[in-house]
This record gives structure tokens, sequence and C-alpha cells, in this order.
């Protein structure tokens, strides 16, 4: 028997198609090789074989061979695992970049090999004091004023360290919270991202259910992901629906009713055919609670209820004015999940929202992301890491610093104060208290002195307090006050160990600014080289996912050959066919007429 007619046609036709259809796709890559997060697409065939419902018409004799390729979909070109890769490097580059920005902040006034700040302040009042030692010089007016002229310099330079830290640490909560500013800060870009993936999720399974593979909104897709990892350590994962996930109302997958939910059943109930039904996303965040262990949040929960129920989001408190002051520590970060979660909650119901706190205490930090995890992380690190806080002593965040000049200013100011005291007549046989030269500028004493406050006592200004000249000789405070610029603290060679309980780390008041400027420059320079090496390595695994889903001239030209090749071939496949029909048709059954 002869087989149908026009079977070899179809067989034709349907390789022309695909191959026009590959021709397409070829020209879409191309057209969109520089299309920021494009990714490269194909498309997926299979043979229409003997299973084929049009079989059934066919003489079950006949030798059947196809009827030709089907083309099954278009679909992008990824490796979910480098995409999982690449969103976790990407979370450490940009804590690494971040930091670097912070670090180069509190450079420009601490870093002391680039300018001439507080150290050589304390240089400037040590040379002035070693022309005051000469007894003939002691009375002089003109060397107190200025040995006065320089301490008033000292002051300032901690006053303008302090303001430039709070600036900083302004600077860098404004990157968390953008309002009041021209730009959206962290929060605001989170949420924004959420907001948007939300939304593709609906638009992609829409257009998926009703047969559109919707590539360039997964495109769009992926890319805010990639933005998102920037921000926050997520985990991505697909998923089915509730109704299509093949588990019944009570978590069963061996029913008829589960079945049901993936496969297509026959009248017995057996299935024949699977059903094609898009999955889900979902986003959660990973952090570590108190205890260490690992714990995430929902927060876009595929497609599932409406509005916003299926996103969660992120607040910071407070709000601060540009009036108001400063106090990192009272900031605090909390992430809301989507009110629904776990896999859409399969009963139906919304669950009330779950909220995670990330705040600093008494007691260190009550919620932390995994190291190295996204801009926000570092924020985080500089506003609230102080050397200090339980559980984080390793890290050196904006307090730290700012400690540091409080220890400097406070140290300073003791030791001066003290021996000038002494230094100084008595009254009623007793030091007098009120001969102090270094004050604390909010309430004028001698109490309570910090890098934000240390300025000049007033008294020494208007000339009721000067330099000490009391002792065997009018020159030994000034010779004392000397001694002190230079000797290491703690130390008890002077003073009868007044001041063994002072601790500069083994450092004078000058070398203690060195010391902590090299610990900046440790800092900065450790951060750099992470980062660079974590460009590095986000470079190699961006160079991998391209390589399989970015798009290659070189191979798209390849392609283009093939598929040109193989569509010439089935359009002479046909003219081949139309040829042998033309010979079937007018060429045979002559014999008798």
């Amino acid at each position: 028997m002869l087989r149908a007619t026009f079977a070899g046609f179809s067989t034709a036709f349907s390789s022309v198609q695909a191959n026009q259809k590959r021709l397409d796709i070829v020209g879409q890559n191309i057209a969109n090789m520089n299309t920021p997060g494009y990714t490269r697409q194909e498309l997926r065939t299979s043979s229409l074989n003997h299973t084929h419902p049009v079989s059934h018409y066919m003489n079950g004799a006949e030798t059947v061979v196809g009827f030709g390729v089907h083309m099954d979909t278009v679909a992008q070109i990824r490796d979910p695992f480098l995409d999982s890769q690449y969103r976790n490097q990407m979370q450490k580059s940009s804590y690494s970049d971040s930091l670097n920005t912070s670090l180069t902040q509190l450079a420009r006034f601490l870093d002391e090999s680039d300018i001439s700040g507080i150290r050589n302040a304390f240089t400037e009042i040590q040379l002035t004091l070693n022309d005051m030692q000469d007894a003939s010089k002691i009375n002089d007016p003109i060397y107190e004023s200025e040995l006065r002229t320089k301490m008033q310099t000292l002051t300032n330079m901690l006053n303008d360290a302090d303001r430039q830290i709070t600036k900083a640490e302004k600077d860098e909560f404004s990157r968390l919270d953008g309002t009041g500013t021209n730009e959206n800060g962290a929060v605001q870009e989170i949420n924004d991202i959420l907001k948007q993936i939300s939304s593709l999720n609906r638009l992609i399974k829409d257009d998926q259910v009703f047969g559109q593979p919707a590539l360039e909104l997964m495109d769009e897709r992926n890319r805010l992901l990639d933005e998102l990892a920037s921000y926050i350590p997520i985990e991505v994962s697909y998923y089915k629906d509730a109704a299509h996930d093949g588990k019944d109302a009570a978590g069963n997958t061996n029913t008829q009713a589960a079945l049901n939910e993936i496969y297509h059943l026959d009248g017995n109930g057996d299935p024949f055919a699977k059903k094609d039904w898009p999955d889900d996303l979902r986003v959660e965040m990973v952090y570590q609670d108190a205890t260490g262990a690992t714990q995430r949040i929902t927060l876009v929960e595929g497609t599932i209820g409406s509005g916003t129920d299926n996103i969660g989001s992120v607040e910071i408190s407070p709000t601060l004015a540009d009036n108001d002051p400063f106090d990192a520590s009272k900031i605090n970060l909390t992430f809301n999940s989507s009110k629904y979660f776990d896999r859409g909650n399969a009963s139906g119901a919304i669950k009330p929202s779950e909220s995670v706190v990330f705040e600093k205490t008494a007691t260190g930090i009550t919620n932390q992301f995994p190291e190295h995890s996204g801009s926000v992380q570092s924020s985080l690190d500089m506003l609230w890491k102080d050397g200090s806080t339980p559980g984080v002593s390793d890290a050196r965040g904006y307090g730290f610093y700012r400690d540091q000049l409080d220890k400097l200013a406070e140290s300073f100011a003791t030791v001066i104060n003290t021996i000038n005291i002494k230094g100084s007549p008595q009254v009623n046989g007793a030091d007098d208290p009120t001969q102090y030269l270094l004050a604390n500028k909010d309430d004028g004493t001698s109490k309570g002195i910090t890098a934000a406050n240390i300025g000049i006592n007033s008294q020494w200004s208007n000339g009721t307090v000067h330099v000490g000249k009391s002792g065997e000789s009018s020159n030994d405070t000034v010779l004392n006050l000397l001694q002190a610029m230079t000797t290491t603290y703690p130390d008890n060679k002077f003073m009868d160990g007044s001041f063994a309980n002072i601790d500069l780390n083994g450092n004078s008041f000058g070398d203690f600014m060195n010391y902590t400027s090299t610990i900046l420059a440790n800092d900065t320079y450790s951060n750099q080289f992470s980062l660079k090496n974590n460009v590095v390595v986000l470079n190699g695994i961006q160079d991998s996912r391209d390589s399989i889903s970015g798009v290659s001239l070189d191979e798209e030209a390849a392609n283009m050959m093939v598929y040109m090749s193989a569509y010439n071939a089935a359009s002479r496949l046909m003219t081949t066919m139309d040829e042998a029909l033309n010979i079937l048709i007018n060429n045979t059954g002559l014999v008798g007429r």
C-alpha cells in the first residue's frame, strides 16, 4: 500500500518551519547580543512519531517512520548553578565595595600619611614645650599664648574628626534610608525590586499558561534577582503552586487527587500524559539568629494571593531629620515576610507575616547576615560594630574609630590637667582642681572629655589659669608636660605612677594617632585585597555564565549556516516530493488507455 499522499510534504514542511524558526531565533540572539541581561535562546524540538494520534488512522501493517519534527518551545539557555554562584559572589563583592567606600571616607581625615593632622598637632605642641623649657622663657606670655594656640589647634582637629565621623555615619545611614535625599536608599531599592519581581512573577505565569514563554520577562526578573543579591543574601527556588504540586489537601502524593494535579488521567484513573504547568519563583532572605543558627524569611512567594499578599518588605527606623542628634545604636531594620509563605500555605489561609528585626542591644546584635553578604550588611557593620560589641569584637566600624579618638582626647586631657594642677600653687595645703588647661566645652569642667567636646579652659583663655610654675624650679611643670608628650602609656616612669590607668596600647599621644591610622590603613588594604579577589572571582563566574547564556557571534553564525543548510535541504525534499507526486499522478495508469 502506498503511504498517505501528502505525508512526505508534511515531514518536509515541518522541517522548513522548524529551521525557519531557528533562523528567527538566531536573528533575535544576534540583535540582542549587547542587551544587558539578555539570555541566549534556542528552539527545543521533538520527533513526531508513531505515538501521534494520527497513527490511529493508518494501516497497522505499514512501517511507520515518523511525521517530521515538532516545535516544543523556545527556551533560554541558563545554568541555575552558575546563577546561584554568581549571586553568592555578588553579595561578597558588594559587601567589599560598600565597605571600601566607607573606609575611604574615614581615610580622608584619619589617614595621617597623606595629611598634616592630629599627629602633627602633637608634634607642634611638643616643639612649643621644648622652646618653653628654658627657665628664662617660662614667664614670657608669648610662649604660653603659643602653647594655648597649639593646644587649641589640636582640640579643634579632634572636634572636627568627631564631626567627620558623625557625617560619615549619617552618609552611611542615607545609603540605607534615602528619605530626604535625591536618591533611593537600599531599603527603598529592595522594596521596589520585590514589587517588580512579584509583578513579573504574575506576568510570566500568565503568559506561560497561555503558551507564551515570556523569555524577555524572565531576563528582566533574573536581572532584578542579581541586583537584589547585591543588597542582601538571597536564595531563589522554583516550585509548582499548591494546585499543581502533586499533593492533595492532606499532603499525600499517591492519591488520585494528587496525580490529577500533575497528570492527565484516563477513564481508569491511570496517567497517560503530564500536564505542562509553569513554575512559581520564591525568594528567601538568609540570616543568622542570635544563637548563630541559619534562618530564612520569605520575601517573594510565587504568584499566590492578590496585590501584595505574595511579597514582603523591609523597614528602617527611626527616620532621622537633619537636625536630630544621630545615634547609630538606635537604628534597626525590620524584614517582614509575605503574608503567604511556605509554598503559598497549601491550606489557602493567609498566615500572619513573620518579622525579623536587626538591631543593636546592650548584649549584642540580635540578628546578623552571613559573613560578607551584601551592601546592607556592610552599612550595618560600619554603623554598629565598634570593636567592643559582644560577639563581634573583631569588627571595626565608625564607633571603633570614634572610641579611639575619645580615648586619645580623654587621656591627653587627664595627663595635661593633672600635671598642671600639681604644678600650680596649692590652696589651703591642697592641689587647686581649678587649674586645668583642657576642658569639656559642654559644661566647662574637666570631666567627661571626649573628642567631640574637648576644648581650652575658658579661664586659661582669659588669664585666670596659667601654666603652673610651682616646684623646685619654675619650669618643672613645662618639663613634666614635655616628658608626658613622649612617654608611652601605660607607664609609671614619672608623676609617681599617676597615669598607670591610662592605656594607649603602649604608645605616646602622637604615636597612638599613628597606631589608629595604621589600623585604618590595614583594614582598608585588607578590604581592597578582598574586593579585588571578589571581583576577579565574580568576573570569572560571569564569563562562565556568559559562555552558556551569552550570545557568541561566531557560534550564532555557525548555527545560521547549519540551519540554512537544513532549510535548503528540506525545501529540496519538498521539490523532490513534488516531482515524485507528479510522476505518480501523470505517468502511471496509462496502459490500456
